[in-house]
């Protein structure tokens, strides 16, 4: 889902109701409806759904919209970010070190997307590393511009990567959020708020983080929550 400040555009609530929808296809009369709970005008939703359809973002036949290939990947690491694949640490950390010559800037943006999708964090201007602890591929973009290492810094380079408690604060409000949700509009912007939280979640081993860690109980609370939800939403979306 994805989500601004306290408030929707046509377009993020278009965004939001399929990414957090499986499969992600959904009717232009269901998310009109969804639009209506933010007091987005049924024209408003429509206009946006043309012009989403017409950037590429959506795909359109009879009457329903999908995700389209770029925001379908998108969805899967949101879902990833729910249920990470991790495997145990023995210490290895993974570092990608650019040694491509001449990148065009197209491809310097590119990699350094593709870096925080795979939750590496850069220590220096063209070095990028994390525990060698999730399960999944190096995408081409990384392999065409990088040499990637395993290797053991002699000092923990956590604190200077990630800003653990900034997170774990933020993650602790949400689940107050989440507590105190009232109504189809308010829960709607809290779980976008969840999910984009959960993105950020750096997903280090537990030998490096602090022992009262919320992104457990989080991912809990957060599944609990959205299976309650879900079953509002759907018969609201029937009615």
């Amino acid at each position: 889902m994805e989500e601004r400040n306290n408030t929707l555009s046509a377009r993020s609530a278009v965004l939001s109701a399929l990414l957090g929808s499986h499969p992600p296809r959904l009717s232009a009369r269901h998310l009109v409806r969804i639009g209506a709970l933010f007091g987005i005008a049924e024209g408003t939703v429509r206009v946006a759904l043309s012009r989403m359809v017409a950037a590429g973002d959506l795909l359109q036949a009879g009457g329903h919209y999908t995700l389209s290939e770029r925001l379908v990947a998108r969805q899967a690491r949101q879902d990833e970010s729910r249920d990470p694949h991790t495997r145990p640490w023995d210490g290895t950390w993974e570092v990608a070190v650019v040694t491509a010559e001449r990148r065009a800037p197209a491809d310097r943006a590119a990699l350094r997307h593709t870096m925080g999708t795979l939750r590496l964090a850069e220590l220096r201007e063209g070095t990028w590393l994390r525990p060698a602890n999730l399960v999944r591929d190096w995408p081409e973009i990384v392999t065409a511009q990088c040499t990637l290492i395993d290797g053991r810094p002699h000092d923990d380079p956590t604190p200077l990567l990630w800003d653990l408690d900034g997170w774990a604060a933020e993650a602790r409000r949400l689940e107050r959020a989440l507590d105190r949700a009232e109504g189809l509009a308010e829960g709607f912007l809290v779980s976008a708020a969840v999910l984009r939280h959960l993105l950020a979640d750096p997903l280090l081993p537990g030998e490096l983080l602090p022992g009262d860690w919320p992104g457990r109980e989080l991912r809990e609370r957060y599944d609990d929550f959205d299976r309650r939800y879900r079953e509002v939403l759907q018969e609201h979306l029937r009615g």
